[in-house]
């Protein structure tokens, strides 16, 4: 069953300071049973989300968000890239595409960004979406220099305004508290 061929289902893009308190409620229970673990200190720590809230009749059964991050290939121009966080499902509803709905809205709102970029759990599956693996070394900028974080993963969305890349180059992105990719 396809989440397109349900009636009773739509999406909402919200942003986070207009989130309301019953919705963040919803979607930390929804993240919170979907990663096993508690994930309200991570979204604490997420600088000006905005979120695609899935609904079939009214219960909140997936979930994305993106946040504003700069990102460097090989040391060159910083790009505004919308970093992907929390992609989850209620666990009852996994399988049925409504992950999948919520990305394909995650890809038609950002394409004003320079690049999409994310940690994947299942990198098959966001393959399957259009993003591609970063090849390269990864590292996070401080202000004491670079970082390598050689056991992380991050995958890519190419958008209309992404410059040239070099997949084989490094990538890196500003340090933040919490989960640095």
């Amino acid at each position: 069953m396809q989440a397109t061929n349900l009636k009773n289902f739509r999406l909402e893009v919200v942003a986070g300071n207009v989130l309301t308190a019953s919705q963040r409620a919803e979607l930390v229970v929804l993240c919170n049973r979907a990663y096993d673990e508690d994930v309200e200190p991570l979204l604490a720590t997420y600088t000006d989300p905005v979120h695609v809230l899935a609904y079939l009749d009214d219960k909140m059964v997936s979930h994305a968000l993106w946040c504003t991050r700069w990102l460097s290939n090989d040391e060159g121009p910083l790009m505004r890239t919308a970093f992907v966080e929390l992609v989850a499902t209620e666990p009852l509803f996994e399988g049925k595409g409504f992950a999948s709905q919520v990305m394909r809205r995650v890809a038609a709102e950002i394409t004003g960004f320079d690049l999409g970029a994310l940690w994947p759990n299942y990198p098959e599956w966001y393959g399957r979406l259009g993003w591609q693996m970063w090849r390269g070394p990864l590292f996070i900028r401080t202000d004491d220099g670079l970082i390598s974080t050689p056991e992380d993963i991050v995958m890519v969305l190419v958008l209309p305004q992404t410059p040239a890349l070099n997949f084989e180059g490094s990538l890196s992105a500003e340090w933040r508290e919490g989960e640095l990719w």
